[in-house]
């Protein structure tokens, strides 16, 4: 699988430790940096990860930040991305199954490296159910007035 990740300064060690799990698995990763952590602002790395979703360039993306809001707000700004803030393994199952995500953010601060492999781990191996969530997936990019 071609995955994007990325990250901000708060969550570069927890990338760089995703990026190698991944690795290891067998996947394609597009680590868009940053490459140390130096403060950066977040929507800058957060973009590039989001629009290789939206393009289908990659397919899915891992976004990092110290709470994960900022770049999952980034991220949901395009099109074709469904950007789940994940902190407990049931909510990445279930960012699958219901929502249909195709990027996984993560609260750097907030969980362990452990805990954050287990995520990734079930949201990448996670379908998308369908059926009754289908419609409400579809409805996402409606917009109204």
């Amino acid at each position: 699988m071609i995955i994007t990740i990325a990250s901000d300064h708060a969550g570069y060690e927890l990338k760089e430790c995703i990026v190698e799990w991944l690795l290891k698995q067998g996947h394609t990763v597009e680590n868009e940096g940053p490459f140390n952590s130096e403060s950066v602002d977040y929507p800058d790395f957060a973009h590039i990860s989001a629009n290789k979703v939206n393009t289908g360039k990659s397919e899915k993306g891992i976004i990092i930040c110290g709470t994960g809001n900022g770049v999952s707000i980034t991220a949901n700004k395009y099109i074709n991305v469904r950007a789940a803030l994940c902190w407990i393994p049931e909510i990445a199952k279930l960012a699958r199954e219901h929502n249909d995500a195709n990027i996984i953010t993560l609260p750097a601060r907030f969980i362990t490296k452990e805990s954050a492999i287990d995520m990734v781990k079930i949201f990448l191996s996670t379908a998308f159910e369908g059926g009754r969530h289908k419609k409400r997936i579809d409805k996402i990019k409606e917009i109204r007035k």
